[in-house]
């Protein structure tokens, strides 16, 4: 099995401190990809820069503080590219992609436009130069798991309160459009609704830190592991870890039946 696990850890150094590290170790993932690192190279410790002797890539933002995605494989990649166009949202840190034989895993960070009009317009600006590279990315051929905080909500089954946030960032009608074109026009693969389909609450990745969003299980389901068909298919099992909270988000696990170059014995 290929246990690929996605999480933002809103700030990487605080997530070392609530024991990040010994629970991945626990999980014997192949693949961590991470989101919101909020550091940059100098502010990362030597066993962040190589932990528990995985490979460890990370595409910072260059504002501090901010942002920024890794991945940690037990397989050294054959390829690391850090950004996706060379435009604004490549000096956010927000896409990193690493290969493994013909397999791409990508952590990836999509803006939130939730703390102002231009961020939100900052987001709708990411929707439309990213639709193109994934539609790039399904034109390679090759197998590509996408994992990371998508900041959209796709459905009403994916969050407690759909109602009352038809009209606010992550559940607006344009994301959901969006993120349905990404399924529907282009045939990427939502790996937990494919093998959960009805799922509700337990599926919820991320929580506010206001009032008792988490003690209420008042969530949304923005974290995703989105691929190609292929290995979208040898998806066999998929959970959200919520027994420790890292940070205002949980881990998505997902076990595929596919062996990476090397792991066939």
């Amino acid at each position: 099995m290929l246990r690929i696990i996605s999480l933002n850890l809103n700030g990487i150094r605080s997530a070392w401190s609530k024991n990040v590290l010994p629970w991945s170790v626990l999980q014997q993932a192949d693949i961590i990809c991470l989101q919101e690192l909020k550091a940059q190279i100098p502010d990362l410790s030597s066993e962040m820069l190589a932990p528990n002797g995985m490979y460890a890539v990370y595409h910072c933002a260059e504002k501090k503080g901010y942002s920024g995605v890794g991945i940690w494989s037990k397989n050294k990649p054959d390829r690391v590219i850090e950004g996706f166009d060379g435009g604004e949202f490549d000096t956010e840190g927000r896409y990193i992609q690493a290969d493994f034989g013909n397999l791409s895993v990508i952590s990836l960070y999509l803006p939130s436009g939730s703390s102002s009009p231009e961020r939100q317009e900052a987001k709708f600006r990411f929707l439309d130069v990213f639709f193109p590279k994934m539609q790039a990315l399904r034109a390679e051929g090759r197998e590509v798991v996408l994992c990371g905080d998508w900041n959209i909500a796709h459905h009403e089954i994916d969050l407690k309160n759909w109602k009352g946030n038809r009209k606010n960032s992550g559940f607006l009608p344009e994301e959901r459009a969006w993120l349905s074109r990404v399924f529907d026009e282009l045939g990427w693969v939502d790996v937990y609704r494919r093998l959960y389909p009805d799922v509700g609450e337990a599926s919820y990745t991320w929580w506010s830190n206001r009032g008792q969003a988490w003690a209420k299980n008042v969530g949304w389901r923005i974290d995703y592991q989105i691929a190609t068909p292929g290995i979208a298919a040898a998806a066999k099992e998929a959970s959200v870890y919520k027994a420790e909270r890292f940070s205002d988000h949980a881990p998505l696990i997902i076990d595929y039946e596919y062996l990476l170059p090397g792991d066939a014995n």
